[in-house]
């Protein structure tokens, strides 16, 4: 089956990428090397280089890009709109200012789930409120009008916290927030994503069937003996619970979510419910791949990694809203 092969090779892809960043950076560090000292417990240079600077970046650029695919494809097939992203519906952004808020009033000092919880509850107000749009709106370009609006308001919220930021240090961290980025990571930020991460995966996976009966329509899905309102709220808890822990550890990344699933949607006959399974190792081979882009880009500092995901996404937006024009007509 074409799916097959397509999902085999995105994990042969996956795992050559993973094993790329972990080589890749400013310093040579001899792989090998570093994994044999590491299992052997010899607290080498290289060994300590792989395991508190190399192996967390490259678990959580996988993780990160993981979620934010998979959570764009649940929305797409939620909303029944094929430009609905994380990003693009300002679900990320509005993640974002919750947690800057956080930081903004130092709350992440009290308890180590301070800081996910928020962008957490971010992603759920936002999900929330894009799920009424649509029931309210008709017309794709609306709805993505009214997600602009939410990221812009969100943005200049965000930017007014960065404006009135009571010290560098949390001025520093707000700016961290609206770029994104994987680098200067630990293990801990991959304990503290992982749980909701892998609790947002599950909820998402479990919805696909309602997913694939939904693309029929309501009267349809409803007919088959799905609950529209039980699992659209199971839908926008997986994907509160995935973009909210993403962007907990690496700030605000965008177009993951709209890229992947329409670039492997092909593969898949355009079933949502297949469609999320394929966007997991999908998303994380971009991410992988845009993140090796990064550190091996000529430059005396390094890019943010949501920089980079601009760059390729921006014009994979502009290019869906041209061959929909008909839509704005």
């Amino acid at each position: 089956m074409k799916i097959n092969r397509t999902g085999v090779l995105l994990v042969v892809v996956l795992l050559l990428l993973f094993g790329l960043e972990l080589v890749s950076g400013p310093a040579q560090v001899p792989l090998l090397t570093a994994l044999s000292d590491l299992i052997n417990g010899n607290a080498s240079i290289s060994a300590i280089i792989l395991s508190e600077v190399r192996l967390p970046r490259a678990l959580l650029a996988t993780l990160v890009g993981a979620s934010l695919a998979i959570s764009g494809a649940a929305l797409q097939g939620l909303l029944r709109n094929p430009l609905a992203s994380p990003d693009i519906l300002g679900i990320s952004q509005t993640a974002a200012l919750f947690a800057v808020l956080v930081l903004y009033y130092g709350l992440s000092q009290y308890a180590w789930f301070m800081l996910p919880l928020a962008a957490l509850a971010g992603g759920v107000l936002a999900v929330v409120l894009m799920l009424a749009l649509a029931r309210r709106i008709a017309g794709t370009h609306t709805i993505i009008l009214a997600g602009v609006a939410i990221s812009a308001l969100t943005g200049s919220l965000t930017a007014l916290a960065l404006n009135f930021a009571p010290n560098p240090y949390a001025l520093q961290e707000i700016y961290y927030w609206m770029l994104g980025s994987v680098a200067n990571r630990s293990m801990n930020e991959v304990w503290l994503a992982l749980p909701f991460m892998l609790a947002g995966w599950a909820l998402l996976l479990y919805s696909r069937n309602f997913l694939d009966a939904l693309s029929l329509g309501e009267d349809t899905a409803q007919s088959l003996g799905f609950a529209l309102k039980r699992y659209s709220w199971l839908v926008i808890l997986g994907v509160a619970c995935c973009t909210g822990a993403a962007v907990a550890v690496s700030g605000s990344i965008g177009f993951i979510g709209l890229v992947v699933p329409h670039v492997l949607r092909g593969t898949v006959r355009a079933q949502p419910g297949r469609l999320l399974l394929i966007s997991l190792p999908g998303g994380a081979v971009l991410l992988l791949l845009a993140d090796i882009i990064v550190q091996w880009l000529p430059s005396a500092i390094e890019l943010q990694l949501g920089v980079i995901t601009a760059a390729i996404g921006g014009p994979f937006f502009l290019y869906l809203l041209l061959r929909k024009r008909h839509l704005f007509i």
